[in-house]
């Protein structure tokens, strides 16, 4: 059966072509916001951008003036459902009019419009049997990829691969990025510090061990007191390339998410910075290397920005799966190398997208199946994004995990439940991505991911792989 047949039905977002234009119209050739903020081409996008507007705009944006036979009973249903379907796999409004202005399209998004033009899905053919109009021609698809593809190259380049490959929705990453080494030392020797716990029993490592890729290999970490939580801790390898911190993106960065476990009850249960500064400062030694990279002493946001900076380290390149995309071809096998045309294939790469295949979108995990009532015993994590935006629309919503290292940082889901990596993927396939994945396409997925181990400080990352 031709991979095609597993592919019909998908959705996502070529409407963001149109959303951006509306919203980011700009004279051709402009390359920068009045923010400073590098924009899409605009000549090449100007190409399709009046063609999406008009046959994507209405499913993938709130306010939109709908047709008048949208209230005809039994149209409105079918209406109201593709509306709602396509807000969830795609809120353009929230992509494009709700960022600060000149905000460049995410490299998620560039993904979902060139594997929905790639495989023909969008629009829907229930749509297109009525609106003829409505229907993509070959040229038009034509210059939608030339616009994707130009949009990767400027905006999300790819230096590191070779030239056949820099058009993958993923990336090599660095070798390493720029750090401070003192305030990197500091990181390290507070990443490991018990103090920074109610009762001294519990640091930063305790439930981010670097001999465990960066995790705990446990369903639930165990803060102090033996306290469990109700959410998966999640590596701190590549952490820096995320949008965001956390599964519900509470943190906007690395800083902001150290401030957090300290004082979470459950997790290292401390008071606040104070109690934590009262028991650091009385280490003579370290205060004095403190106060030698940090002229004000002990704070928090210098205690935060310290760890930040060695967690800026967490970097872990030479994956064979870098490799390859560096131009070694005998990097991985041929079932390898098939495991990831059909991760792309199945829209895995839709939102697995950058140099860490992940970290830079969030989205629903009952996108296309009610995962919550199928799984049963609720979780108070699995409110997801809503828990911090407030948001009925961010319910369930997550941000995407990376997948490097992925074979060592089991188990997966936000909620621990996938103890092996054929579980995640079945679990994607079909919640995420509509689709089921048949064994021998899922045993292939699989042994493409575990080429995703990469190395840190030289040395291949630390961990046991997962059993299936």
């Amino acid at each position: 059966m031709r991979m095609s047949k597993f592919l019909v039905g998908a959705v996502a977002g070529i409407g963001a072509l149109g959303i951006w234009f509306s919203v980011n119209a700009a004279e051709p050739g402009a390359a920068v916001s009045a923010s400073g903020a590098a924009r899409p081409d605009t000549a090449k996008f100007s190409k399709v951008a009046e063609m999406v507007r008009d046959k994507c705009m209405a499913c993938h944006t709130r306010g939109y003036d709908l047709p008048f036979y949208a209230s005809i009973p039994g149209i409105k249903q079918i209406i109201e459902q593709d509306y709602t379907d396509g807000l969830r796999a795609l809120n353009l409004r929230e992509e494009f009019e709700e960022k600060a202005a000149g905000a460049l399209v995410s490299e998620s998004t560039i993904a979902k419009m060139e594997w929905v033009t790639v495989n023909e899905t969008m629009p829907p053919a229930k749509f297109t049997a009525v609106h003829w109009s409505a229907r993509v021609s070959a040229k038009d698809r034509e210059a939608i990829l030339d616009w994707v593809k130009a949009a990767r190259a400027a905006h999300y380049p790819q230096p590191l691969s070779v030239a056949p490959r820099r058009n993958e929705p993923v990336q090599p990453l660095p070798d390493a990025l720029p750090v401070s080494p003192a305030k990197v030392d500091l990181g390290k020797k507070l990443f490991n510090d018990k103090r920074l716990s109610v009762d001294d029993t519990l640091a930063c490592a305790g439930c981010h061990d670097l001999q465990k890729a960066g995790t705990d290999n446990r369903r639930f970490a165990e803060g102090v007191r033996a306290q469990f939580g109700d959410i998966n801790a999640p590596t701190v390898f590549n952490a820096v390339f995320n949008i965001s911190q956390f599964w519900n993106g509470r943190a906007a960065d690395l800083a902001e998410q150290v401030g957090g476990p300290p004082f979470n009850p459950i997790e290292m249960g401390s008071k606040d910075w104070k109690q934590v500064i009262d028991k650091l400062s009385k280490d003579e030694a370290l205060t004095k290397e403190f106060a030698g990279v940090y002229p004000d002493g002990w704070t928090g946001d210098n205690i935060m920005n310290a760890v930040a900076e060695y967690e800026k380290t967490f970097v872990t390149p030479n994956s064979r799966f870098d490799k390859w995309l560096k131009g070694d071809e005998g990097a991985l096998t041929a079932d390898e190398l098939t495991g990831y045309r059909r991760f792309v294939a199945y829209r895995c790469s839709s939102c697995h997208v950058g140099v860490s295949l992940g970290g830079k979108s969030y989205e629903y995990m009952d996108l296309k199946k009610d995962y919550f009532a199928d799984r049963g015993n609720p979780l108070g994590s699995d409110a997801g994004r809503k828990d911090f935006t407030g948001k009925e629309e961010d319910l369930h919503k997550f941000k995407v995990p990376n997948l490097r290292n992925i074979e060592l940082t089991w188990p997966y889901l936000h909620d621990g439940t996938a103890t092996t990596l054929r579980d995640a993927v079945r679990i994607m396939g079909t919640y995420l991505s509509g689709m089921d994945i048949p064994p021998a396409d899922n045993d292939k997925i699989v042994a493409f991911l575990r080429t995703l181990t990469g190395e840190y400080q030289g040395k291949k990352v630390e961990g046991r792989p997962v059993a299936e």
